[in-house]
């Protein structure tokens, strides 16, 4: 009995759209494609519930002729391509004939086009049928509607992220085309309400429409042509770095693309210069010969494949590398009319320069580079200089930690937030709960008064003698560890206390930033920041905890914001641990400062016996050694 089965179209196609349209923005993406090889200057773009119910790209193109308005169902029918020699040199950024099929099977699709002085027309397509060809109104170009998406499929459905999501995802291309084809206009709608828009100005207008204008005094603009590759746009300066790679596009002859070798290239030119999450900002237009690129590598031609990736990492890593470094050769690269941000360098008479000379030609080093980066292996980055600690303690206060606590307190009158400010799991949690999790890693419990104290190394390691046995205490992972409980208990039982900021804190977030934190936003306020939207693309932020008043707002928001590259959740209670850890690390009493004997008095009172803590960190605070250790040691034993 025969097994093997001949789908039918209807089937055939439904597995073929899976593979060109996954999601809502696959469908726009093809969509604003098709309009900008048709010639387009103009183009709006409207999206409802995340692109689920409703896309709609508005044209003004060349239009589709009235004849081939059903034919553009067809799979693989294109007008870009007509013979095999054609896919060597593929000019457009489409090319397969296979969007608008794809998108006729699994949603409701109407075209409505017009070509130069004749009549407009419109067609109807649901599951892959055409419809019957009739008149319409339209003055010029052509109007795509999909409706439904993923109607009849359940299954891929079900796979659709939030409306959001898809939002943010959608919005984050149109923003790409917008950089990618600056002299061409772009109106962006989500659910009926104007989000983004261009007006076909130049490249610098379009990106201070997306990043805001202050950008540009922040980056390089570049024009380098060199080995026949022509590199123009905008490179962040050696101090102008992002959270995450959100902010990173690269346009191949006009295509955007996410491409290993180039994005290795560039990040290892910014890697003497970026510390650890740091990435670098850049929008680059990357030309290339037809002749030594494949773009027809990926089904949503999101990658392409070169015939030398080892050529064209060195030329990236060469023009972006000289600009950082200020080479003699940056001269070359950076158009003159944008001012170069100075590069400090101090040279012998201690004068700040513009250009460096310690390198005088990258040639010769980038052999060696491009051997050692081409794999996907990066450079080390700099570790960041730890900050100072306060250098203090005082156990006449039972610790610092309650002078410290009197000393941060707000200057004015605050106001408790309501109930649903409450942190919901500390606000459960009852007395005799916290009991049991501060001693969940205690050993036998020491009764204090038995300890004899007989003296210090390093003045670092307490020496404490009880019976046959010999503690050696950590005073600072001691004192850190007894800092963190009391910062945790009055974390654990207190109200939401804000501070008000004398000046708002404001700060841009780019599409995935923006809908990240607006899943995060209760967290976040739940925290004691009080953040709103402001505007349509950045944040306001006008009170933060005030037991956590002196935080670096920015750095704050930089760390909570590197959790998008591994698509983690903001979770309240880690964030909160490594917060009041940190605070406890640099109030506690350092190693190496001599503690007096009242000191080290009130420091062991307050451990009461509980040798087998650890600090927030996970080291221990004590170790303890007994005499037939020692005897063993000296051989007294065997």
């Amino acid at each position: 009995m025969r097994k093997i089965n001949i789908l039918s179209k209807n089937i055939y196609n439904r597995i073929a759209a899976g593979e060109v349209i996954d999601r809502p923005y696959s469908a726009v993406k093809e969509l604003i494609e098709n309009s900008l090889d048709a010639g387009a200057t103009q183009i709006e773009i409207y999206i409802e519930q995340g692109g689920k119910q409703l896309i709609k790209v508005v044209d003004n193109g060349s239009g589709i002729e009235r004849d081939d308005l059903c034919i553009a169902f067809t799979p693989h029918a294109t007008s870009k391509i007509s013979c095999v020699e054609d896919l060597d040199r593929i000019t457009t950024l489409g090319f397969r004939g296979e969007a608008l099929a794809s998108i006729s099977v699994i949603a409701k699709v109407e075209i409505v086009s017009v070509t130069q002085g004749n009549s407009a027309y419109k067609v109807y397509c649901e599951d892959g049928n055409p419809g019957e060809v009739k008149p319409a109104a339209l003055e010029k170009g052509t109007t795509v509607t999909v409706r439904n998406l993923f109607y009849n499929t359940p299954v891929r459905a079900k796979f659709m992220k939030a409306d959001k999501k898809e939002e943010a995802d959608i919005t984050s291309f149109v923003m790409r085309y917008i950089l990618a084809h600056p002299k061409v206009s772009f109106s962006y709608f989500i659910d009926g309400k104007l989000t983004l828009q261009s007006f076909g100005g130049g490249l610098e207008e379009g990106l201070a429409q997306v990043y805001g204008a202050k950008t540009l005094s922040q980056c390089f603009k570049i024009d380098a042509e060199k080995d026949g590759i022509h590199i123009y746009g905008f490179i962040g300066n050696q101090n102008f770095f992002k959270p995450n790679r959100t902010y990173q596009s690269v346009f191949l002859n006009g295509r955007y693309i996410v491409n290993n070798t180039i994005a290795t290239a560039i990040s290892n030119a910014y890697s003497s210069y970026a510390m650890k999450r740091q990435y670098p900002f850049y929008v680059l237009n990357i030309n290339v010969p037809l002749e030594i690129v494949d773009v027809n590598v990926h089904p949503n031609k999101a990658d392409v494949r070169f015939v030398d990736n080892r050529h064209v990492f060195g030329v990236v890593y060469t023009i972006i590398s000289a600009v950082l470094d200020g080479t003699t050769r940056a001269a070359e690269f950076v158009v003159s009319e944008t001012r170069v941000p100075e590069i400090k360098s101090t040279s012998d008479n201690g004068v700040n320069k513009v250009y460096s000379d310690k390198k005088p030609d990258v040639d010769e080093e980038i052999k060696n580079i491009i051997a050692k980066y081409i794999p996907t292996e990066e450079q080390p980055v700099k570790p960041q200089k730890p900050a100072q600690t306060p250098k203090y303690f005082n156990p006449e206060v039972d610790l610092p930690l309650d002078e410290y606590m009197a000393v941060h307190k707000p200057d004015r009158q605050l106001s408790v937030s309501d109930e649903s400010a409450i942190f919901p799991e500390f606000a459960s949690t009852r007395a005799d709960e916290i009991e049991t999790a501060y001693f969940k890693n205690k050993q036998e419990r020491i009764e204090y008064k038995s300890l004899k104290y007989k003296g210090n190394l390093f003045n670092t390691y307490l020496i404490f003698e009880v019976e046959d046995n010999v503690y050696f205490v950590d005073q600072h992972a001691a004192h850190e560890r007894l800092l963190y409980d009391k910062l945790k208990v009055k974390l654990q039982e207190r109200y939401v206390i804000r501070q008000p900021l004398l000046e708002p804190y404001l700060f841009f977030a780019s599409p995935e930033e923006k809908r990240f934190l607006d899943e995060n936003i209760i967290v976040l306020r739940k925290m004691g920041f009080n953040i709103a939207p402001f505007g349509l693309e950045a944040y306001r932020i006008d009170e933060v905890p005030a037991d956590l008043w002196n935080i670096n707002i920015k750095d704050f928001f930089t760390e909570i914001l590197s959790c998008i590259d591994e698509l983690k959740e903001i979770k309240l209670e880690e964030v909160l641990k490594d917060k009041i850890a940190t605070t406890a690390c640099k109030h506690a009493i350092k190693g190496g400062k001599k503690l007096a004997d009242n000191e080290i008095e009130s420091l062991i009172k307050m451990i009461d016996g509980n040798f087998g803590l650890k600090c927030p960190h996970g080291r221990p605070i004590c170790v303890c050694m007994n005499k037939k250790d020692f005897e063993k040691m000296f051989k007294r034993i065997v």
